[in-house]
């Protein structure tokens, strides 16, 4: 159990004039210059390219489908459902299709090639993040670890104690957790986790009620999610899930999901109105998208 620390030798050749009577005179010419060896070319190194992620494969679950394009061999799980439009759905898992039952195989498979660009160039850029967060050496769970916070950072303070508990000091951008002299990393890093889902949570509640009010609508529910880099849903029931991990972002970036997400009450898909409808209470919208996708990709490990 791991237990946290609280410190031929070359001969010259000579030329011989030997055109006239008189005793030809010894001239001492350059030596030859040596060979010129061709340039040595090192092989161009391999482009390596990021395996495109395939969703996980599940004992009593129905086998992936497997779908050539272009040069990629896709895999994707394949569910059937009510909706009356063949839906995908991209993220670190891979590739997720839904559609109705009444079309075949055929009829889906065409689908895909006919999104083909855009699917492949997601699963590209989901299979980089993914390696980009492997390359990142993971947080130390020791005394003074920087954690991430609302755009900022915190201070992780350890102390010893009889049981586990955990409190903020917001004065000094502090975390203090107090856990038992034979607790485990593994202890540590769940109380910190329990920590920051709960600041989410409280965080979020408020978020939601002022850009609900802004665009006049009300949710029925709010559920953290722990999804790779899916930072919010919205249902058809008007359910919201958020990913508490966006408690490490800024908070103009957890409003931007948090409005997204909202949207979605008026505009169940990502059309030109659904995208005003987002610009109506978050005008930056665009700009906050592009933040969130490079600061998911600079954040450190903290959870496997």
């Amino acid at each position: 159990m791991k237990t946290i620390k609280v410190g031929d030798q070359q001969l010259d050749l000579f030329a011989h004039d030997v055109s006239t009577s008189t005793p030809p005179a010894v001239r001492p010419t350059a030596p030859p210059a040596p060979p010129v060896a061709p340039p040595v070319v090192a092989p161009a190194p391999p482009i390596v390219r990021p395996a495109l992620p395939s969703p996980p494969r599940t004992a009593d679950g129905p086998p992936l489908r497997q779908l050539q394009l272009g040069s990629h061999l896709v895999e994707f799980a394949l569910r059937r459902s009510t909706r009356r439009s063949i839906g995908f759905m991209i993220d670190d898992n891979g590739l997720r299709v839904t559609a109705p039952k009444r079309v075949t195989l055929a009829e889906i498979d065409n689908a895909i090639r006919a999104k083909q660009s855009w699917i492949v160039s997601k699963l590209l850029e989901r299979g980089e993040r993914k390696v980009q967060r492997q390359q990142r050496p993971p947080v130390a769970w020791v005394d003074g670890a920087v954690l991430p916070y609302l755009g900022g950072e915190i201070t992780l303070r350890l102390h010893q104690a009889p049981r586990h508990r955990a409190s903020f000091q917001r004065e000094t951008n502090e975390l203090h957790v107090w856990v038992t002299p034979t607790g485990s990393e593994q202890q540590l890093k769940e109380k910190v986790k329990g920590w920051f889902q709960h600041e989410a949570r409280q965080l979020f509640e408020a978020r939601l009620d002022v850009y609900a009010d802004k665009l006049g609508v009300q949710y029925d529910s709010l559920s953290l999610s722990s999804a790779g880099t899916r930072w919010g849903s919205c249902t058809i029931e008007r359910k919201i899930r958020l990913n508490w991990r966006l408690i490490h972002f800024a908070l103009p970036l957890i409003d931007y999901v948090v409005a997204h997400e909202l949207s979605h009450l008026l505009e169940m898909n990502h059309s030109p109105r659904f995208w005003a409808t987002v610009e109506s209470i978050y005008p930056d919208y665009d700009g906050a998208k592009q933040a969130l996708r490079k600061r998911s990709q600079e954040l450190p490990v903290l959870f496997q």
